[in-house]
């Protein structure tokens, strides 16, 4: 295997052209003195930050679709979230890299795959934060006694007619917090409550975000653990409830014929992306800060199978509650109908037992029932009816929480769960986000809490229209447009770049040396025919879908107390396709930008080297004050083994030690994989394997970089 580094062989450049490398020289000391001595955490600190998207479906659970979703849910799971879990992870790895650099490293066409990334994590991140937000909201309110979602509020002595017709948590949902408006069309002014909420909910993810990975890594470790402990107090009270034993007989009781709409595999496919993070951006992130040796197989087969286990347990929690409520929601219809029979003398009292209800129940005829307004007492239409998304935490468990005794106490530990999963989460996205960001030269220079301030404000100010009257119904529209199909265009594509353009048999050797691991028919089979066929599939009959049938929203009718199907106004759906178009348009433009040479624009986005300093991502400043290249650093001797990897490598010196090789008072000869330094210049030329891409970077005394590149 041929090796290719860069060696620092000769004596100390001069001060000038000192200060042009010094961030490329001090962070190759300081990775190469961090490994050695172990004192990089960051393998850990990552996999906690990306593990709370996992336990994420206690709040996005389709339950609509039931056992039917856990179907694709799977078979998405490992057909297509796998495959790309390992290319995302393994990409940043062998790169050292985040999302805009490595896409642009494979082919330079290929640069809008992670600005399409990062432009679609912008859209996410800004309304995922509003669900922290109401989650804030909640979490605030339950330490209340009793719950202000318990009963409905009175006027003049009489409860008010919306919440009577709807529920006492459908009135706090909509009316109290939301103060939800009639349309989409009519915004109701901002809410400021909520107003506050997203500002300390963004306040929030600043201050953990800024600090990068490692001081956000140690957030996440409470965020990640903490949920799996709620999980199993409310596994354990949920399965001893009345009704638990139904509700699970009815998630494992699949709808097929749901299988036919490909709506239902858009979603699976949409939650297995945001269970793992894929085409985020943010996976590529933590990559680049492994250890060049560690093994992104196994820590991919772990996480998939937690992520399994995750789901399906989730699920189960979430069904044994759903049962418990549609059983309580039986037995008061049950009770409401027995009233009716012993008005009109047909039962002797309320206190029969429940054959003789049954008994009294099929002797009515179908006028009776209508005039006198007897109501379907079926515990599957209960079930069926169960809301899904942020109804599902927000009406139908905090229903269920009332039900229980010391129900603040559940709702304190609830809500705290969900402010876990959704800060960890957000720290995920956001951190790929600006990885991304700090990817490009221009802001590298910029120090972190800076940028990411600025990042949180716009989010912020963009995020105000979710604090509207009408903001429930932007949230659905920015996760149904903006969340969804941008995320399978860019993992389609990363998928094709890895695989067809970078080549799959290089990216199966890659693993090999950085594993020991030689993926095998599986991974073959998934990466290069069965995971694009998928995504194709899915994207095409998606498309298809949303132009043959108009997208609708609920919308809240407070004269009802129901929640009604109304289709997007033109403008809305303008505004949906722009989003769309906007995450998918950098890739075709970048594409003809440099296919055709129409605009050069230099990002001075380094290819294949470290570039991880104070002002990336990283949790922990790579670079600290006595990291400065001074004349007290040690001599050039112990310099020898300071070293990035620019192409194939492997664990042997020996070839490198050769390369660097000079006679004794003759200037080292510039050649692949070697560094000279000249009278205030210096040029670094590296190249990778036979079908080399030849990267020469000059640096001026000045600090001015060019970079060519040559196949």
């Amino acid at each position: 295997m041929t090796m290719h580094l860069i060696v620092i062989e000769s004596a100390l450049p001069q001060r000038d052209v000192c200060d042009a490398i010094e961030i490329r020289y001090r962070v190759t000391i300081k990775l190469e003195h961090e490994i050695l001595n172990g004192k990089w955490q960051t393998r850990t600190n990552d996999a906690a930050t990306s593990w709370p998207a996992h336990c994420q479906s206690v709040v996005y659970f389709r339950t609509t679709y039931f056992g039917a979703f856990l179907i694709p849910f799977m078979i998405m799971l490992i057909l297509e979230g796998i495959p790309l879990f390992l290319i995302e992870l393994g990409m940043g790895q062998r790169m050292r890299l985040g999302a805009l650099g490595v896409w642009n490293t494979i082919h330079p066409w290929l640069g809008g795959i992670g600005i399409s990334s990062c432009i679609v994590t912008l859209f996410v991140a800004i309304y995922y934060n509003v669900i922290i937000t109401w989650c804030f909201y909640y979490f605030f309110n339950s330490f209340r006694y009793p719950l202000p979602w318990a009963t409905c509020p009175q006027l003049n002595g009489t409860d008010i007619e919306e919440c009577e017709r709807s529920s006492e948590t459908a009135y706090f949902w909509y009316r109290t917090t939301l103060d939800a408006a009639p349309s989409i069309d009519e915004t109701g002014g901002f809410k400021w409550w909520i107003v506050l909420c997203l500002m300390l909910s963004w306040t929030v993810v600043f201050f953990i975000v800024m600090k990068g990975i490692q001081s956000s890594g140690k957030v996440v470790y409470f965020t990640s653990l903490f949920p799996y402990i709620v999980l199993t107090i409310f596994f354990i009270r949920g399965i001893t409830l009345k009704g638990a034993g139904a509700g699970l007989i009815h998630m494992y009781t699949p709808k097929v014929e749901k299988l036919l709409e490909p709506t239902v595999w858009l979603d699976a496919a949409t939650q297995v992306f945001y269970s793992f993070g894929l085409a985020f951006g943010s996976l590529i992130a933590f990559g680049s800060y492994n250890t060049p040796k560690n093994n992104c197989v196994r820590d991919v087969l772990l996480v998939s199978v937690c992520n399994a286990i995750t789901a399906i347990y989730a699920s189960v929690v979430i069904f044994a509650i759903l049962g418990y409520k549609a059983t309580l929601g039986v037995d008061r219809c049950i009770q409401v109908n027995k009233h009716i029979l012993v008005k009109h003398n047909l039962l002797p009292s309320m206190d029969v037992d429940h054959t003789e209800y049954e008994h009294a129940m099929a002797s009515l005829n179908d006028t009776m029932t209508k005039e006198w307004e007897f109501e379907k007492c079926s515990l599957e239409d209960q079930l069926s009816s169960a809301a899904e998304g942020t109804g599902l935490a927000f009406i139908v468990f905090t229903e269920a929480i009332v039900e229980l005794p010391g129900s603040p106490f559940w709702a304190v530990l609830f809500f705290t769960m969900l402010l876990s999963l959704g800060l960890g989460s957000q720290i995920g996205i956001l951190e790929g986000m600006l990885c991304t960001i700090f990817d490009i030269d221009i802001f590298k220079r910029i120090r972190k809490p800076y940028v990411t301030g600025v990042v949180c404000a716009f989010c912020f100010s963009v995020g105000l229209i979710f604090t509207t009257g009408a903001g429930e119904y932007w949230l659905k529209m920015f996760d149904s447009f903006a969340g969804t199909i941008g995320l399978v265009v860019v993992a389609l594509m990363e998928m094709i770049a890895v695989i067809y353009i970078y080549g799959h048999e290089k990216f199966t050797e890659d693993i090999y040396q950085m594993t020991g691991i030689r993926p095998g028919l599986y991974w073959q089979m998934t990466w290069r025919y069965i995971g694009p066929a998928i995504m194709g599939c899915i994207l095409l009959s998606s498309i298809l879908s949303m132009l043959l049938r108009n997208p609708t929203y609920g919308a809240w009718n407070g004269e009802l107390g129901i929640v009604e199907n109304k289709s997007y106004p033109n403008w809305v759906m303008g505004i949906a396709l722009a989003m769309i178009v906007a995450g998918v348009l950098p890739m075709p433009v970048v594409f003809l930008l440099r296919r055709f040479q129409i605009l050069k624009v230099d990002l001075d986005i380094h290819q294949g080297s470290i570039r991880r300093n104070e002002t990336t991502a990283s949790t922990k400043e790579m670079i600290d004050e006595d990291d400065v290249v001074s004349p007290d650093l040690p001599p050039p001797q112990s310099l020898a083994a300071t070293r990035f990897t620019i192409g194939d490598f492997d664990t042997k010196t020996e070839d490198a030690s050769k390369r660097g090789k000079t006679s004794p008072g003759k200037p080292a000869k510039p050649s692949s994989g070697s560094v000279s330094y000249g009278n205030g210049s210096s040029d670094i030329t590296g190249s990778s394997g036979n079908n080399a891409t030849l990267v020469t970077t000059t640096i001026t005394s000045t600090g001015t970089r060019k970079s060519i590149m040559k196949q």
